[in-house]
């Protein structure tokens, strides 16, 4: 699923850097991926189709090996305690990270420019990356992989609630790759990043429900991309 992931974000650039780039139809590979990896309407749309393409093949894998999707993902309701108590965990991460950030003088969404200057409509750039990135990043490491990796630990069918042993293993090994695959980020971003991998996992587990970190996911994002909009208005 790793590499399905990394796969579906190049299929996703490619196609939409066919029908988006000017010179799409003619251009290289090479040159579709160089030019439409700082496009914002290709990035966006290539987000929108990589989720395509992961969620159908989740469901896929889950059903091969007779599974059920709701239970093997966690698609389960949460308790509210549980949500606001997490919720708060979240906000203390970024108000310090904020602090952090601000005090080291680093620029965490410089990365965003190019696309931000590029992308067809603002409101595109905002869905895909506020919304849909964090829902099938969720759905691929809290859900299919957390599951994937718990299911070693445990010989129950419920994988809702995770047994603490098999919960901190899903949590490293998950937390690493989420990392890892955000290349476009320096060594301190990727740091940070770990740290808000493990409040997902631990949201995962505490709520023995998907949902919850796909909430606080989104919730991130979208605080981030709304101060740099407040930034570069």
């Amino acid at each position: 699923m790793v590499m399905a992931f990394f796969i579906s974000q190049l299929l996703g650039v490619y196609i939409a850097g066919k029908l988006v780039l000017p010179t799409g139809k003619s251009a290289s590979i090479a040159d579709i991926f160089y030019f439409g990896s700082n496009d914002g309407t290709v990035v966006s749309l290539s987000i929108l189709i990589g989720c395509v393409l992961l969620v159908a093949m989740s469901g896929l894998l889950i059903g091969i090996r007779g599974g059920n999707v709701r239970q093997y993902l966690a698609l389960t309701p949460f308790s509210l305690a549980v949500g606001m108590g997490m919720l708060g965990v979240l906000l203390l991460f970024m108000v310090g990270s904020q602090a952090l950030t601000y005090v080291l003088g680093e620029t965490p969404l410089v990365f965003v420019d190019p696309l931000y200057q590029s992308v067809s409509s603002v409101w595109l750039l905002v869905f895909a990356m506020v919304i849909v990135a964090p829902f099938y990043e969720e759905l691929i490491f809290r859900g299919l992989l957390w599951s994937a990796i718990v299911e070693q630990f445990t010989d129950t069918d419920n994988l809702s609630h995770s047994s603490p042993r098999g919960a901190v293993v899903a949590s490293i090994v998950t937390s690493l790759i989420f990392a890892v695959i955000h290349v476009q980020y320096g060594v301190y971003e990727i740091s940070t990043i770990v740290v808000l991998a493990l409040i997902f996992c631990y949201a995962r587990f505490k709520s023995g429900s998907l949902l919850l970190p796909i909430l606080l996911h989104i919730i991130n994002n979208g605080a981030a991309m709304w101060q740099y909009l407040a930034q570069v208005a």
